[in-house]
């Protein structure tokens, strides 16, 4: 629909006085701008400046870029409509994300900070406005989220729970006004590391408590195998306080139990003690680099996009050049030693041979940086064509295998029993005929080019597109929430350069 400056105020609940009335089920985003009013007075033409910024460059263009229309804005906030409630929450977090990395170098005073709110419900809709129940619950959502959060509705909830890898935090149920029922609200947790830090201080927690059972338990092994033959039942039941008068030699046994330990530490003894060495030892050998495993791909000429999706057409011809690839995606321990090195913004969490996700394009570049330093070697991420070059394995068919879905030869949501909650490890699925894993389902795969949206003069020699407007790049492969038609060598999707999203890894490439 486009910017509408002729904002109209009023109440949502109230219907247009005139006209028809059409309606429809659609996912409704509210934002707002925290402490507007304080920012206003501190700086009124530079906020006003900053905010119709980030409505032109921030705003409007994720709102068009993931299939919604903005119906208004309204000086501190906005009002957008989407088919798709994956989307319209999806949008929220670019949203939100995005304005995180623009806030970074300000003052807290200084920053625009918006709070979101998502709602799905049945609206009316006229040319410059909506209308309803479902307008006026995703405002109140909006105007109880904290600054730079998004809150979704329990409706929105339902519909996504399954489709969007992140957290959520329920919030209960909370009284809005002008509205019967009460509204189920939850916190939407984008950071998959965030959820990680959550389950790990729940498994420290479980950690600690057995570590205190180990304990006691190796304690009273060690005093059954020190204490003298036929005491120990007697020894188990003295008071803690010994008896005011008694011959027997209860004093010499506590004396021996004291002293037991020093002589010879017997096998019992040893036991607690050397728990965490094994943990430490692989950490001690895991300090040096180990370089991703390659594999040479002699280059070649291929007919590159199909003509299932506007976004893969034109079909054309590419001739690639030697290079390698990575035999797999970048796994969460190749990960973890670029940021043990502090050569990487974070930490991951998960196990050592999963795929590491929620990266964006600028975390992928760090990594591949990182790797040409440490080994002198021109490590990259691969082009576009590279990508999809490397993943047809030699074949023009729909899938590498055939034109037909198989079942258990990638991980998505509706490849087979393999499919699940979070990706599988590295090469759980059969190799292309290349030799490469994974190219296709498991995790979402950045490659070097900028997004746009057709191949329409693209060029035929297999280097990466990088002129004009970057801010979003190129993904391949899908990922193991996306369904098979996801996991085609063509099939291409662009996202934010400075967002991360729990699907989204990659893999390497190298010139000769």
């Amino acid at each position: 629909m486009g910017e509408i400056r002729n904002f109209r105020s009023g109440n949502h609940d109230e219907p247009p006085p005139h006209g028809s009335m059409p309606r429809r089920l659609a996912a409704i985003i509210v934002g707002d701008i925290a402490s507007y009013s304080r920012l206003m007075q501190a700086d009124e033409e530079g906020t006003h400046v900053r905010v119709k910024r980030i409505e032109r460059d921030l705003i409007q263009p994720s709102i068009v870029e993931h299939h919604g229309a903005l119906v208004k804005t309204t000086g501190d906030g906005f009002i957008a409509i989407f088919d798709s409630p994956v989307e319209a929450v999806r949008c929220s977090i670019v949203i939100q994300q995005n304005l995180i990395g623009r806030n970074a170098s300000l003052p807290k005073d200084s920053r625009i900070e918006y709070r979101i709110g998502v709602n799905l419900g049945d609206v009316i809709v006229e040319p410059d406005d909506i209308y309803g129940d479902g307008v006026n619950i995703a405002t109140r959502i909006e105007g109880i989220a904290e600054p730079g959060q998004v809150y979704i509705s329990g409706a929105i909830y339902e519909q996504i729970k399954h489709k969007i890898v992140c957290g959520y935090e329920s919030l209960g149920d909370r009284k809005v006004k002008n509205i019967t029922d009460p509204v189920r609200v939850y916190r939407v947790l984008p950071d998959s590391d965030a959820v990680g830090r959550t389950r790990g201080r729940r498994e420290n927690t479980l950690i600690f408590l057995l570590g205190i059972m180990l304990l006691v338990m190796a304690s009273n092994v060690l005093w059954y195998l020190l204490a003298p033959p036929g005491k120990v039942g007697k020894q188990a039941a003295v008071p803690t306080a010994p008896p005011v008068a008694s011959p027997s030699p209860q004093p010499p046994q506590r004396e021996a139990a004291k002293q037991a330990p020093q002589p010879s530490p017997s096998p019992a003894l040893s036991s607690p003690s050397p728990v965490p060495a094994p943990t430490q030892a692989p950490r001690q050998a895991a300090t040096p680099l180990r370089e991703p495993e390659m594999i040479a791909i002699r280059g070649g000429s291929f007919a590159m996009g199909s003509n299932d999706d506007p976004t893969e057409r034109p079909v054309h011809q590419v001739t690639v050049k030697p290079f390698s690839i990575g035999k797999y995606p970048v796994t969460v321990q190749e990960w973890n030693e670029c940021a043990a090195a502090k050569a990487c913004g974070f930490t991951a969490t998960g196990k050592d041979d999963a795929p590491i996700s929620n990266v964006s394009w600028t975390d992928a570049q760090q990594y591949v940086v990182y790797l040409a330093q440490a080994t002198k070697k021109p490590y990259r991420l691969p082009s576009e064509a590279e990508w999809e070059y490397a993943a047809r394995g030699g074949t023009q068919t729909r899938y590498w295998w055939g034109d037909k879905l198989q079942p258990g030869m990638a991980g998505c949501k509706d490849c087979g029993d393999l499919a699940a909650e979070q990706p599988a490890k590295v090469g759980s699925f059969k190799p292309n005929p290349f030799g490469l894993h994974d190219m296709g389902g498991g995790v979402d795969q950045w490659v070097e080019d900028c997004w746009r949206r057709t191949y329409q003069g693209a060029a035929g020699d297999g280097s990466a597109w990088t002129g004009g407007d970057c801010t979003s790049h190129v993904l391949r492969s899908g990922s193991w929430k996306n369904d098979s038609r996801y996991v085609r060598p063509s099939n291409r999707d662009g996202y934010d350069t400075n967002v991360r999203y729990p699907t989204h890894g990659f893999r390497v490439a190298l010139s000769p």
